[in-house]
């Protein structure tokens, strides 16, 4: 009976294997596509940042500074100092003060101010060449005739193709030219960096440069010729800055000026033109120990060695 039930097992068994097995099923549906990419187009060139500009140098006011020695600190011209910060009195001063020592934006050189004569009241007119007029209408001289109504008739009537009668034309009025535009006033000296320098005086170098001396000291006699070492103008001549005495300060150009210190003669004024040579001064000892000249360069108010400039003495 176990031998029968057992056949009987392995026969379902073999009738299950025989089963068919069901097709796996596959997804035929197709792929979708990658979406496409966009082209970017290129960015336009980013145009330069503009350069950052250079903030003004300023100048704090300390106890017992003038604007004339301020000015030389900087090689400027007091004058242009005073206008650059709105002083009207050079000798008003307040300690703390801040000022500005270069040229705002927009500010014009002092020296370029120059008064413009004043215009004609009106816009000025613009001169046009007159027009030619060969054929211009000429009146008949008046002409008596005895009175009929032939007559009458034929002076009523319109002549054939004559103009209709216009008024005379208005006299041109006057032509009035603009005046003309000053000529802006040379700079002083020359634009040059390598100036032709030479000795303001003659005589024994006591101090040479230093930090402290800030230029040369020359020995001489009362009364020795002071020189201009270079062409230029007189932006200073007065004893207003502490310690310098009688004191002359040329501007040779944008970049140098020089100061002659000391003096116990001023023979130029401010706002003089000076050539190379020229006697500016007498040698003395104002504000000194001793009859001496004190020479300085400054190159953009920094203090530069004269030795390194001047030629061999």
């Amino acid at each position: 009976m176990k031998r029968v039930l057992a056949l009987a097992l392995v026969a379902v068994l073999a009738g299950a294997c025989a089963a068919p097995r069901p097709a796996p099923v596959v997804d035929r549906l197709p792929s979708q596509a990658p979406p496409a990419t966009v082209a970017q187009a290129p960015r336009p060139p980013q145009p330069p940042s503009p350069p950052a500009e250079k903030p003004i140098p300023t100048h704090t006011v300390k106890r017992g500074e003038t604007l004339v020695g301020i000015a030389l600190q900087y090689g400027q011209d007091y004058r242009e100092l005073a206008a650059w910060n709105n002083i009207t009195n050079p000798n008003a001063l307040s300690v703390g003060q801040v000022l500005v020592v270069a040229a705002p934006a927009g500010a014009r050189p002092l020296a370029a101010t120059v008064a413009t004569p004043l215009a004609s009241s009106g816009p000025p007119i613009e001169a046009r060449p007159l027009a030619n007029t060969p054929n211009a209408k000429v009146e008949p001289r008046g002409l008596k005739v005895p009175y009929s109504d032939r007559a009458y008739g034929q002076m009523s009537a319109p002549e054939s193709g004559a103009a209709p009668a216009t008024a005379p034309d208005a006299p041109a009025p006057p032509v009035v030219l603009p005046p003309p535009a000053p000529e802006p006033e040379k700079p002083a000296g020359t634009d040059r960096e390598d100036i032709d320098w030479m000795w303001p005086a003659k005589g024994k170098v006591l101090a040479p440069f230093s930090e402290l001396n800030k230029g040369t000291d020359i020995a001489g006699r009362k009364g020795a010729p002071v020189v201009a070492a270079a062409g230029g103008k007189v932006i200073y001549a007065g004893d207003g800055v502490r310690g310098y005495g009688k004191l002359v300060i040329i501007k040779h150009n944008n970049t140098w000026v020089s100061a002659y210190a000391h003096n116990d003669k001023l023979l130029v004024e401010d706002r003089q033109e000076v050539r190379k040579g020229q006697k500016i001064a007498e040698m003395g000892q104002s504000d000194s120990d001793q009859v001496k000249l004190h020479f300085e360069l400054r190159r953009e108010g920094r203090p530069v060695d004269p030795a390194k400039l001047l030629p061999p003495m």
